[in-house]
């Protein structure tokens, strides 16, 4: 995993620091992945940059009473598709987004304004944990997937059809598709020469290749999306 930029941390401290509790530098040392040496460096820097930060080494830190980091404005339809959408994302997706579904509740949940902060834990619109009977194996799939995606990797899939029958593709991933039940990568297929759809709940292994995939007229996402009809 790449390690945070500095500027990122620095945002994420203030970012915890904002929600009016003492943090301990251990705490944002263990959150955030990094010593509490560069804890303790970073908040001296925002400290120097005017951040009106209270506290000491070996006690915490907090924000100043009455600094506020600039409030996102948001109705109550955005905010609510917000979280439904980070909600479905912890449910149904890889390790990784999960995590960063996490990161950006606690992000609105630092710079909302007092009076919308009830939104954050309100149930009006709930992805329940039992609506996800994702395995562990497809979830550590879609991961590769994903990330075989992000690099625009040739993907190895050994994978399992509708009829039951084994086969094993090279293709290139374009992009995951979920339906509401199950995710789908659409991929251009090395052995079909042709689009593809096939089901992450079906592959046995997925596993990105050292080689990456052309940007390829007749190829590429668009091409995929302007293809109709089905694909097995």
């Amino acid at each position: 995993m790449p390690a945070m930029r500095p500027a990122d941390r620095l945002f994420q401290i203030v970012l915890q620091l904002g929600r009016g509790r003492i943090i301990t530098a251990q705490a944002l040392a263990e959150k955030l992945e990094v010593s509490e040496r560069t804890i303790y460096r970073d908040i001296q820097n925002l400290m120097e940059s005017g951040v009106p930060i209270d506290g000491e080494a070996g006690v915490g830190y907090r924000l100043h009473r009455g600094y506020q980091v600039p409030p996102m404005m948001f109705d109550q339809n955005e905010l609510q598709a917000l979280i439904f959408g980070a909600q479905v994302a912890k449910r149904w997706g890889d390790t990784k987004l999960a995590a960063g579904a996490e990161r950006i509740l606690d992000k609105i949940d630092a710079v909302l304004p007092e009076n919308m902060r009830g939104e954050l834990t309100s149930q009006t619109v709930v992805v329940p944990e039992m609506a996800s009977y994702q395995s562990d194996e497809t979830t550590q799939h879609l991961g590769a997937v994903r990330e075989a995606i992000n690099e625009r990797r040739r993907l190895y899939v050994s994978y399992t059809d509708a009829g039951g029958q084994p086969t094993e593709r090279i293709v290139w991933p374009l992009t995951l598709l979920y339906w509401g039940y199950s995710w789908a990568v659409g991929a251009w297929c090395e052995l079909r020469q042709d689009f593809r759809n096939f089901r992450v709940d079906r592959i046995v292994e997925a596993r990105g290749l050292t080689t990456t995939y052309p940007d390829e007229q007749g190829r590429r996402l668009e091409d995929y999306f302007a293809q109709a009809g089905d694909y097995c």
